[in-house]
């Protein structure tokens, strides 16, 4: 029987905010960062909080994307934890307010293929300050927790949700287990389980056992 794993990208998988490492090429990081932290503290709504942020990005060269994915690393424990669930027969899936052109790639080296994440849009090899197709909100994170759990025919308490920001709350209490990493204090409280060591892979233990 399959079970599932879904994991946020941004501050979670890997050990940046990917929208604050684009914004620094728009020299717009600082203002991004305080409205990112904002948001995953729950204070805004995450939808207006990714409208404000992207528009600051607007005229970035669409070569960011390259830049940016030789520059992020995986949170210490991350492969180990990836290969070590799918050794043990489970599915691994990413759900990000992040974006898909950056997401894509973290996925496919970890040999991750569902995943879900916002679009930037690009015209003449320049970045708008839109995304373009639904926002990956905190509901659109749950729905695809539930969406990729019933493409495998795994039940929602044979799946686990890891994140650290408020938008990661639902898809958290969707899944039969919720984990905190390093989170937000809002995300430690509500979550089953809070994780703040320095290796995500700990979390194999839990979830495996």
């Amino acid at each position: 029987m399959t079970r599932l794993c879904v994991m946020d990208v941004d501050s979670t998988l890997i050990t940046a905010e990917v929208i604050e490492l684009i914004a620094e090429r728009a020299g717009t990081r600082e203002e991004v960062a305080a409205v990112t932290e904002s948001a995953m503290r729950g204070e805004i709504d995450f939808g207006e909080s990714l409208r404000q942020r992207v528009a600051t990005l607007e005229g970035v060269a669409d070569t960011v994307f390259a830049e940016v994915i030789a520059e992020v690393e995986y949170t210490p424990g991350v492969p180990e934890l990836v290969s070590g669930l799918q050794a043990a027969g489970w599915e691994v899936a990413l759900v990000s307010g992040g974006f898909v052109e950056v997401v894509g790639s973290l996925a496919e080296r970890l040999g991750i293929s569902r995943y879900r994440a916002n679009s930037l849009e690009v015209v003449d090899g320049r970045l708008t300050g839109r995304t373009q197709g639904p926002v990956i909100d905190r509901e659109a994170k749950e729905s695809a927790l539930r969406e990729f759990a019933a493409e495998l025919g795994c039940p929602l308490e044979d799946t686990v949700a890891i994140g650290d920001g408020a938008n990661d709350l639902a898809m958290m209490g969707a899944a039969g287990l919720g984990i905190a990493w390093h989170a937000k204090p809002i995300v430690q409280e509500q979550a089953d389980v809070a994780l703040n060591g320095p290796r995500l892979d700990e979390a194999l233990e839990i979830i495996l056992r």
